[in-house]
């Protein structure tokens, strides 16, 4: 029996009774012989590819929490369960995620909603853990870092925005702030050892992984255990730009449902960023991703979710509680972007050979550093 996120009776009692949010933040693992992955993917574990599981000898692995630790590693469905022995065996749905019918009253969804990010920062702070927080300036990592109390670190390009972002919301916090300056040679050290923890080499997902796992390098070094992070808050909350357009990147037609459509992205998405964190050697902690935080969260009324005036409309005005308007309104650059990744690693990329022209010139030159003799690129 190895569980992770959630002792094994928590576990089993969300099996009988069906709960998809017993009151943690996830988990995965084997119980009683069977691999289990909670309803929203918060922790990745993965098993052998059908074909490998029915060639796997009594002493090689049949599931692992990190993929790289598999021959084939075959991420296991969010919210299933899976006999990791039988090569014939699908994954059962064994959760999914409550229909909750929206409260009439704003008021008492926002108290709700208060109350759940409270029993989250609690449970994140009742362990010996010392935490740091990944801090970018938006109001997801400034609500997690003011509940924990817990120090600050922004990772970025020096002209970044989610440097400068992070400084003046530090300033207005009336906290100290660590700034992890990154160097071009910081991103070609990096990308072989997030390709490898990730199990991904396409552009967008390295880009992404990359300022977590730079900061979590700086966040072990000065001695921390664990690094909180916001991760959810958009997802939840309706805080991309698409639930509110309705356009090509959804296929929802109202807002409620495209925000609930990128909530069941997250389990594609989390285990990157865990495996990231993970492989500084820092626990990852992401309180408003607790189950408490996610029941409250699809409970608000429409018009606490988005629409062209504002996104993430409840989270602010719970955070509004706890931070000065000024960062509870703010909006902000995703990371790839707002630390000026993304741009340096396309700048590499050129500077390497691997044009624009190239077709998804980017991940070509992120393949080409985990090889030991690579190919030059095309002849341009």
């Amino acid at each position: 029996m190895t569980l992770r996120g959630a002792d094994p009776e928590t576990v089993r009692g969300a099996l009988e009774s069906g709960d998809p949010l017993p009151g943690t933040t996830g988990f995965a693992g084997e119980l009683d012989g069977t691999l289990v992955r909670d309803v929203l993917g918060r922790v990745p574990v993965y098993s052998e590819s059908e074909t490998d599981r029915s060639s796997t000898s009594e002493t090689a692995a049949e599931w692992a929490f990190e993929p790289s630790a598999l021959e084939e590693p075959k991420l296991l469905p969010a919210g299933t369960a899976l006999d990791p022995t039988d090569p014939n065996a699908e994954p059962e749905r064994r959760w999914t995620l409550p229909d909750s019918v929206p409260a009439d009253d704003p008021d008492a969804a926002l108290e709700r909603l208060a109350a759940a990010v409270e029993t989250a920062a609690d449970d994140a702070l009742d362990t010996d853990r010392d935490v740091a927080v990944a801090f970018s300036g938006g109001v997801d990592s400034a609500l997690v870092a003011e509940l924990l109390d817990a120090p600050l670190y922004v990772v970025g390009f020096p002209d970044s925005h989610d440097i400068e972002a992070a400084r003046t919301a530090a300033d207005a916090m009336g906290r100290e702030l660590t700034v992890v300056d990154l160097e071009p040679a910081d991103l070609e050290r990096a990308v072989p050892r997030v390709a490898e923890a990730t199990g991904r080499t396409n552009a967008m997902d390295v880009q992404i992984a990359l300022p977590l796992y730079l900061v979590g390098e700086r966040v072990a070094a000065d001695g921390f255990d664990a690094l909180a992070v916001g991760q959810g808050a958009d997802e939840l909350f309706g805080g991309y730009e698409k639930v509110v357009r309705l356009d090509h990147r959804v296929e929802a037609e109202t807002t409620r449902e495209a925000v609930r459509e990128q909530i069941h992205t997250l389990s594609e998405q989390l285990p990157r960023d865990v495996h990231a964190i993970d492989a500084t050697g820092l626990e990852p902690i992401a309180p408003l991703l607790h189950d408490a935080v996610v029941d409250a969260a699809l409970r608000l009324p429409d018009d606490l979710l988005a629409d062209e005036t504002e996104r993430k409309r409840a989270l602010r005005r719970v955070a509004a509680e706890y931070l000065p308007e000024e960062v509870a309104s703010r909006e902000k650059k995703a990371v790839q972007y707002g630390s000026l990744v993304a741009r340096e690693l396309d700048r590499l990329a050129r500077q390497a050979g691997y044009k624009r022209r190239i077709d998804d010139h980017v991940t070509k030159y992120v393949r080409s550093l985990l090889e030991d003799d690579p190919a030059p690129p095309p002849d341009s």
